[in-house]
This record gives structure tokens, sequence and C-alpha cells, in this order.
């Protein structure tokens, strides 16, 4: 059973960067801008080789992710969702997976990543666990 709702699906397929946050060996966050899709219940994100995001996920799959949404409340302030999971990494398809979210994050017909022959890197696989923020998907 998933907690996206049809709001939440469209918040994460907006084209709109989110904000991903994993957990450092010490306990801190550690934050990446990143873009995100979906594939069926599933956020997801590609990444090339290395970086600290795919090593703490590795260690402690614990992610928030945040983006900000259409609209604003009653009051004003400007809708955002948060998500609340766990991540999962799977080795290859970040460069398909990059290329199919070039089209909504560059626009139509961009070569990305920009480069021949992109390593496979991995594709986080977040499954949502809770929802919160500013929106219809407030409590």
């Amino acid at each position: 059973m998933t907690i996206l709702t049809a709001d939440t699906r469209r918040a994460l397929t907006a084209g709109r960067l989110g904000h991903l946050v994993t957990i450092n060996p010490d306990g801190s966050p550690q934050i990446s801008v990143v873009w995100i899709g979906l594939d069926g219940d599933e956020i997801v994100i590609g990444h090339l080789p290395g970086g600290r995001k795919v090593a703490n996920i590795g260690r402690d799959p614990r992610v928030g992710l945040t983006v900000e949404a259409e609209g604003a409340n009653p009051i004003g302030m400007a809708n955002y969702l948060i998500v609340y999971g766990n991540a999962r990494l799977v080795e290859g398809g970040a460069a398909e997976l990059l290329q199919r979210l070039a089209a909504v994050y560059i626009g139509p017909g961009v070569k990305f990543p920009p480069f021949e022959n992109p390593p496979p890197g991995h594709v986080i696989r977040i499954t949502p666990e809770r929802v919160g923020g500013v929106g219809p998907w407030a409590g």
C-alpha cells in the first residue's frame, strides 16, 4: 500500500528540485539537491559514481526529502512536501534515469549526462513511509 496520493505525486513530478537528507556517520545531516522522479510507488533519484549520499544510504537507509509545491495554504504559506522513508541503492541505471529526468528539468531533446559512455552509477529508490509539510497532504 502506498501513501502517495494524486497531490503528492503531482508535487514529486512537477520538475522542482528535491532536497535529500541522509545521515552522516557522525549522525549529522547531509543534504543534496537532486532531480526526482517516480517509478510506481517509489521516488527515484539517479546518481553517478561516488558521493556522500550513496555511502550514507549504504550504511543507513533512513532519508528525508523535501520539495516545494504549487499553491499556498489559506494564510499564504507556500506549499511544500516532506517525505520520510527508507532508501535502497540499485546498481546501474543512473544514466538512463538522468536522461529521462533531464527532459523535465532541462528540456526536451537534451542529452544528459552530457558525455559519452557515462558510468552506470546507482538509482536511489525511496519507499515513502510518511509525508508532511504544508499542502493538501498535511495532517
